[in-house]
């Protein structure tokens, strides 16, 4: 049980939390307290999606907005005809209607629209907070929710197949916080024909791939991260950011994973790296590297 970031599959039915509170009773048995090493999970899936969940252990729950500013590629079931409360298929039916003139090109066309940065609500279901509470508690408590839209980019998105009028398979790539509910919700009003999903599968989250089930995969040292920049870094200079001093910026070396051509800039930090650890994170100040997220216990 060590610190880092852990690629799980979580299945249908099963809870983000789930696999975080699976993950902490493995720690417990192996003699570690939850101050010694913390869990959380780098972004929630639905219960009714399965697919690639990140579970950050240790300094590495540092990480959460690093990996949302990251490509997410997602698989997803499109059932025309109906649109539900929640957006899938575990929600209640509040609009139906007719997708018989539906077609290979006007769906193409309808996706279009979608691409880029654009203003998406959220479904009412969402964890989005309300009041310092997540917006799906309220909803299941029938109260009313009205949540502002996000700014959300949307990166790609393509038909994979068609089983026209009933049924579509898409896959989209986008940056977190992108909700694949509220785009079948708005493709299907866009449509004029109602839209939900049935399915959703999280396949990839930047270079890592969903491991299936009932695999786990840690990653650790230069595995982290790699879309950030790098520097290998002496004892000295260990010392150095320690106390607040700056470092030179020579020998900074690139991502060891490049983001998809056109993607918006995640404006990364640089990994320190010393003998293949990740110890601290930096940033480029008058004309140095100075730390803005101490790791010096390790990853």
């Amino acid at each position: 049980m060590k610190p880092g970031i852990y690629l799980a599959h979580k299945a249908v039915g099963a809870t983000s939390f789930s696999l975080v509170h699976t993950f902490m009773g493995e720690v417990a048995a192996a003699g570690l307290s939850r101050k010694q090493l913390p869990v959380c999970h780098g972004g929630t899936l639905d219960p009714f999606a399965e697919g690639l969940l990140l579970l950050l252990a240790g300094p590495a729950t540092h990480f959460m907005e690093l990996l949302h500013a990251v490509p997410k590629t997602y698989d997803a079931e499109v059932v025309w005809g109906v649109e539900t409360d929640n957006g899938d298929l575990l929600g209640q039916v509040v609009r139906e209607g007719d997708a018989t003139a539906l077609t290979a090109e006007a769906l193409d066309a309808a996706l279009v629209p979608f691409l880029g940065w654009k203003d998406q609500v959220p479904p009412a279901t969402s964890a989005k907070k309300v009041d310092g509470e997540p917006a799906y508690k309220k909803a299941h408590r029938g109260e009313a929710v009205e949540l502002p839209p996000s700014r959300v980019y949307l990166h790609e998105a393509r038909w994979l197949e068609h089983e026209l009028p009933r049924r579509s398979r898409l896959r989209i790539t986008c940056r977190g916080g992108y909700y694949v509910r509220a785009l079948a919700r708005d493709l299907g009003r866009a449509l004029g024909c109602g839209a939900h999903l049935s399915r959703l599968h999280r396949t990839r989250i930047g270079p890592w791939e969903d491991p299936g089930p009932g695999a786990r995969i840690g990653l650790h040292g230069p595995e982290l991260l790699p879309w950030c920049p790098s520097r290998a870094i002496a004892g000295d200079e260990v010392n150095d950011l320690k106390h607040g001093r700056a470092i030179t910026l020579e020998g900074v070396r690139p991502p060891d994973w490049r983001l998809p051509e056109g993607f918006p800039d995640p404006e990364a930090p640089v990994r320190a790296l010393q003998r293949n650890r990740l110890v601290a994170l930096l940033r480029e100040q008058d004309g140095g590297l100075r730390t803005v997220t101490h790791l010096w216990s390790g990853l």
